[in-house]
């Protein structure tokens, strides 16, 4: 069943982008939606599902009012391109077709050869060239946060809806004796769950970097700046926006962060967005690096927040094709200037809170995009990795 939720006022077509991100997050319900036009504006929103048209349409409008209407659009300023011959192709169907792709649920897709061992392969390029260009120090974190940490980083009033909380059962004989009976008399496991458990206080950490900055908080640096990188598992919440490799739940990233000065922090991107492009002509991999915002979601000061992203070029995103029409961001180069110092309490030796920036690179995507751009045979593609990825 299609209904139609009228948008009062209407969206520009410019800022088409803003609203089909959030639509889904509006509400569970949504199954599918499409964009309503005319001329240059988008006037109502066709969703499927079993709605309550009269709370959609409350719920939507005030997602476009704060979120969306509020935005300055503006075409993505890009940075640097890099050139690669011959055609892209989305090979996501025949890596599942092989059993090289499998989803075992919802969001969730587990990888083999060759996605396994490309995905290794090209982590190492990005760990060997981050060791040489700044002497990182590598660290392997744990995969749950606390929560306390989480809140520190100014994501849990930023981005609700990409939330992935921990808990288990309260720590009472009572419940767990309850939570036993409920399954034996073969109740719902969530609901089970539900009447049985608390204890929120970790979470499954969106990004890798924050393990860094809990790590130096609430004191001096150890040096007067610093290179930390790590690779690990990461989790947000992308409702139906779920999408092959693109947009998982669960994935995994090699993050880079940098904490010092300024000038130190700055240069380090610079540096590392340099090496990158370079890494990226020697793989024959064709995309572009281009001015970002973060989806800030319904805090009130998303469309400021983001506007000043763009504005001071705090984030640069590195976007890799998937066919033709299609692409993905593969990376993030961002800059947060006295935010993290600042909340984490991590002090230069003058007692001021430090600056710092990371990058991030999705390890799933970038071997997707690889995919797409080479083919799944071994042979084809460029020597840097040919000979170390199983076939």
């Amino acid at each position: 069943m299609t209904t139609r939720i009228p948008l009062v006022p209407a969206v520009p077509e410019a800022l088409a982008e803003e609203l089909s991100r959030r639509v889904y997050f509006v509400s569970e319900t949504i199954t599918g939606f499409s964009l309503v036009r005319s001329g240059d504006e988008i006037t109502a929103v066709d969703v499927t599902g079993a709605v309550d048209p009269v709370e959609l349409t409350r719920k939507l409008n005030l997602v476009i009012a704060g979120d969306v209407l509020a935005q300055r659009p503006a075409k993505p300023k890009v940075v640097w391109r890099v050139a690669a011959s011959g055609p892209v192709k989305d090979v996501y169907g025949e890596l599942v077709d092989r059993g090289a792709a499998v989803e075992p649920g919802e969001g969730l897709v587990a990888v083999g050869e060759p996605v396994l061992s490309l995905m290794d392969r090209l982590d190492a390029g990005i760990q060997a060239l981050v060791a040489e260009e700044f002497g990182a120090r590598e660290f392997r974190y744990p995969t749950l946060i606390p929560a306390g940490a989480l809140r520190r980083t100014g994501y849990l009033t930023s981005f609700p809806q990409f939330l992935m909380a921990v808990t288990r059962l309260h720590g009472d004989v009572d419940d767990y004796r309850a939570f036993l009976d409920a399954l034996a008399a073969g109740g719902d496991v969530s609901a089970a769950l539900r009447a049985h458990c608390g204890g929120f206080d970790h979470f499954l950490p969106p990004t890798m970097c924050f393990h860094t900055y809990h790590q130096y908080a609430d004191g001096p640096l150890p040096a007067p700046a610093l290179v930390v990188t790590a690779r690990g598992k990461s989790f947000r919440h992308e409702s139906r926006y779920r999408r092959a490799l693109e947009r998982l739940w669960d994935f995994t990233i090699r993050e880079i962060v940098f904490l010092g000065p300024a000038g130190f922090v700055l240069d380090c991107r610079t540096r590392l967005m340099r090496r990158t492009r370079a890494w990226l002509e020697s793989l024959g991999l064709g995309g572009r690096c281009e001015v970002a915002a973060d989806p800030f979601f319904l805090n009130g000061t998303a469309a400021a927040r983001a506007w000043s992203q763009r504005l001071l070029e705090l984030k640069y995103e590195l976007r890799l094709p998937l066919d033709a029409d299609r692409d993905v961001a593969v990376a993030s180069f961002n800059h947060h200037e006295r935010f993290f110092g600042e909340s984490f309490g991590i002090q230069d030796e003058a007692g001021e809170p430090v600056f710092t920036g990371c990058a991030g690179f999705g390890l799933e995507r970038l071997a997707y995009a690889f995919l797409c751009r080479h083919g799944l045979d071994a042979a084809n593609w460029p020597d840097a990795v040919a000979g170390t990825v199983a076939r």
